[in-house]
């Protein structure tokens, strides 16, 4: 089968060095995924957080891990032209993203223009819209923009903040995820200097045979959502201090369910009661995605080489 583990680990929300490794194993004899171990990363008693996570990565032989935060940096970080502004920039995927931005806003435009009390009235059904298009593919370029992602397509992308990812994702999940969740994605909108800083330092001390990924709980949670694994009523009650921890125990058996997975019951427990285990262990899932080669492609103005991106499909 190739690779038979993959690893998760969540370290954005804040600088405590308060953290999980999750790994998920692939057992041929039963033809079924275990999650084999759940690490938490703690400084204390003397024991170094860093030396823990590489010991477990030598131990468990992990070849494959996935994080939630950037692996990539901005185009402006490593760009060497004469700044002649953002919206005359010659770097080829800063340009990709203007043209997109640009072709959606005029699209848009051009039907309003066209029809202007049909246009207002199918803004009524924004709700019923399928997110399972592509507002960038062939058959769905008519579909008009919503309000909020016209707005943020209006604001402009920033190539010192954010990558040219960033608008690949607004693009797919921009209106679910602030419906859902609130929130919008920025690359460096979640995480901080410090982990990112401290995360450097680590990986030069994984073995060479150690891939890297990123991926995004809410994404991930997105796709299963799309795909009926969960259901909406828990996505919606995760930030819920009262029902957020049943949340994710439903969203974990709907997962063992329909994935194919197995947790031990002491795991569940610690996912179930810790929302930084239970994001390590969405990203391991994420990772297992790759070996089924069930992935998004991204297109190449996005990078992938360089942002490793894992947008999962389960269905």
């Amino acid at each position: 089968m190739g690779i038979n583990n993959f690893a998760g680990m969540s370290m954005t929300g804040g600088r405590r060095d308060n953290f999980f490794f999750c790994l998920i194993d692939y057992y041929a004899d039963q033809d079924r995924w275990f999650l084999n171990s759940l690490l938490q990363v703690k400084n204390e008693e003397g024991r170094d957080g860093n030396e823990a996570i590489r010991k477990w990565i030598n131990e468990y032989h992990v070849k494959q891990l996935v994080v939630d935060f950037p692996l990539s940096t901005p185009a402006c970080q490593a760009c060497v032209y004469d700044c002649p502004g953002m919206e005359k920039c010659p770097v080829p995927e800063v340009k990709s993203v203007h043209q997109e931005i640009h072709a959606l806003l005029q699209e848009d435009q051009k039907i309003h223009e066209n029809g202007p009390k049909t246009y207002e009235r199918n803004r009524l059904k924004d709700l019923e819209y399928d997110h399972h298009k592509n507002i960038l593919d062939k058959e769905a370029q008519d579909h008009i923009l919503s309000r909020p992602f016209k707005r943020r397509l209006k604001k402009g992308f920033l190539p010192y903040w954010n990558r040219s990812l960033d608008f690949w994702l607004w693009s797919r999940y921009y209106d679910q995820m602030l419906d859902i969740f609130n929130t919008s994605y920025d690359s460096y909108g979640s995480t901080s200097l410090m982990v990112i800083s401290r995360f450097s330092y680590l990986r030069r001390h994984f073995p060479p045979s150690v891939e890297l990924f990123e991926s995004y709980v809410p994404i991930i949670l997105l796709e299963m959502l799309r795909a009926n694994v969960i259901q909406k009523k828990d996505l919606m009650n995760l930030k819920n201090i009262i029902e957020g921890a049943e949340a994710r125990l439903n969203i974990i058996k709907q997962i063992e369910k329909t994935l194919n997975i197995f947790i031990y019951e002491h795991d569940l427990e610690i996912i179930v009661k810790n929302p930084r285990a239970f994001h390590s262990f969405l990203l391991a899932v994420a990772g297992k995605n790759i070996q089924d080669g069930k992935t998004r492609q991204l297109p190449v103005w996005t990078l992938p080489n360089l942002t490793r991106f894992v947008s999962p499909i389960f269905s």
